[in-house]
């Protein structure tokens, strides 16, 4: 099943002097929460200024709401250092929300209609300005139930060194950062062709709470009162229930190639779409969205996985990757784990690590829009049924059991642990390995089966998740940090607010110029 792009490339990174190059690997986390009071409702009060202003800290900030936190890890070489970092910030946090806790599940439970979920609040320069309205356009379009959901991101990039390496065995023509642009996509459709191995070993999200509907009506079975669930989900997160857009479906994004991609975004925010021209972009001076185009911004566009780049201040993603090509990977498939008190467990890296390295070595033809087709239809029956006895996914428009394919993957990916492993003189990548390919044919290991034996033992997701929630809380809260590390993130926080000061003290202009200027 596995096909190297050539044969010499895997014998290259199998030599000691090339398997080095991969130390260089940088990662970082981004982990979202929401932050829920002592009944374990959504927090009404603002984001804590003992965290520092949400528009300018390096480390703490919010997604789309008031309530629902983000962290983000500085990127690292070190494989060790995102997830030491990440709960550094959670052991801060934690000192900082007095009676709330941080949510420890992706999905929200009690929460009330959209009045109830605050759209963060950024400031009042116009760059703030400009978020707070890209997210009242979100919630516009899609409802604001939707960006209340959690999860947590893995930034991953290979060093220069490799790329090197790998063009020296490859016959390149054209410039460095063309051939990484171009290997970083055939990743990328290799991870969506395969991708759905993550929410198999590590979806958590197989149950919601009823509230999160708001009343619609769907297939979902009661598990108990107050609590929906697919007997066989894995993450209902990223089914349709969750984190998706189908308002989406239309765009045809592609991945084949750096040019076709950002073509497709350029297109999509400078094309208008009839129902958000009817919803309105202004009420008087109030925005209401950005634009009433089909995405008001790049990052609008939903997808497991993004190519991306760090621009200058003000550059546009599209425009940025365009320029200067591709330097990270972001995926987004990762549920928050319930059982883990910063709700990511260290395998998930070790994994992605494997997964990544496999899907950049193996062959990566074009996808056409049939393909697409299969490769969503593979990802929607992991996430709403992946725990399934007797489960088929599609493979060049043939059913096929779930259980074979996943195993002969895990084949795929053994020689790449193996290269880890020698870059790192240990065996933690392949025992990794080994471990979690036992949850093939053993899903009651999986976190998902986990996540619903727990809710059920405890009378509902609620009531499970509110108490995990405060073990972890109270957990965090029992390991001090020391006085270096407790005296950087005090001064982090105002140095933030020094800086959100010192921007909104600026001349800010017309908002509307403002705006104009970044589409120009």
């Amino acid at each position: 099943m596995l096909t190297f792009t050539c044969c010499d490339e895997i014998r290259h990174f199998f030599s000691a002097g090339c398997a080095q190059a991969l130390r260089g690997i940088t990662r970082g986390y981004e982990r979202e929460c929401l932050r829920v009071d002592a009944s374990g409702h959504l927090a009404q009060t603002p984001h804590p200024l003992t965290l520092g202003s949400k528009l300018t800290h390096p480390w703490i900030t919010t997604d789309y709401g008031e309530a629902l936190l983000e962290f983000i890890t500085p990127p690292s070489q070190d494989p060790a250092f995102p997830l030491d970092f990440l709960r550094d910030i959670h052991r801060f946090a934690a000192r900082q929300l007095q009676e709330e806790t941080m949510w420890a599940g992706s999905m929200p439970c009690v929460v009330g209609d959209d009045k109830t979920i605050a759209i963060a609040n950024y400031g009042t320069s116009n760059s703030a300005r400009m978020k707070a309205a890209y997210r009242e356009g979100l919630g516009l379009r899609y409802g604001r139930h939707m960006q209340a959901i959690a999860g947590a991101h893995y930034n991953w990039s290979l060093p220069d060194e490799f790329w090197a390496i790998l063009e020296g065995c490859c016959s390149v023509s054209g410039s460095r950062q063309d051939f990484v642009s171009e290997r970083y996509f055939g990743l990328i459709r290799n991870f969506l062709r395969f991708g759905w191995l993550i929410p198999y070993l590590f979806g958590a999200s197989p149950a919601i709470c009823q509230s999160f509907l708001q009343g619609r009506s769907s297939d979902l079975q009661e598990l108990v009162p107050g609590t929906l669930f697919r007997p066989y989900a894995t993450s209902l997160r990223m089914s349709d229930l969750g984190y998706q857009n189908r308002a989406q479906d239309q765009l045809h994004v592609s991945f084949n190639s750096l040019a076709e991609y950002t073509q497709a975004l350029e297109i999509a925010i400078r094309t208008p779409d009839p129902f958000y021209q009817e919803l309105g972009v202004r009420d008087g001076d109030h925005w209401r969205q950005l634009n009433a185009n089909l995405l008001q911004i790049e990052n609008e566009f939903y997808a497991g996985i993004r190519p991306k780049r760090v621009g200058k201040a003000g550059e546009r993603p599209a425009l940025a990757l365009k320029k200067y090509g591709v330097e990270y990977l972001e995926v987004r498939l990762f549920d928050l784990n319930p059982f883990v008190d910063v709700g990511i467990a260290p395998e998930q890296a070790t994994f992605a690590d494997i997964l990544l390295l496999m899907c950049l070595f193996r062959q990566s033809p074009p996808i056409t829009a049939r393909e697409q087709g299969e490769n969503d239809e593979n990802l929607a029956r992991i996430v709403n049924r992946g725990r399934q006895p007797g489960l088929n996914l599609l493979v060049h428009n043939r059913k096929q059991a779930f259980r074979p394919i996943a195993h002969a993957l895990f084949d795929d990916m053994q020689p790449f642990a193996q290269m880890l492993d020698a870059a790192y003189a240990g065996n933690h990548y392949s025992t990794t390995l080994a471990s979690l390919r036992t949850r093939i044919d053993h899903p009651e290991s999986t976190p998902s089966a986990q996540v619903l034996a727990a809710a059920r033992e405890h009378k509902g997701y609620f009531k499970y998740a509110m108490q995990q929630s405060q073990k972890h809380h109270e957990g965090l809260l029992a390991q001090p940090l020391d006085a270096a590390t407790l005296a950087k993130f005090e001064a982090s926080v105002q140095a933030s607010l020094a800086e959100q000061q010192r921007l909104e003290a600026l001349p800010q202009g017309r908002f509307e110029d403002y705006v104009a200027s970044y589409y120009a």
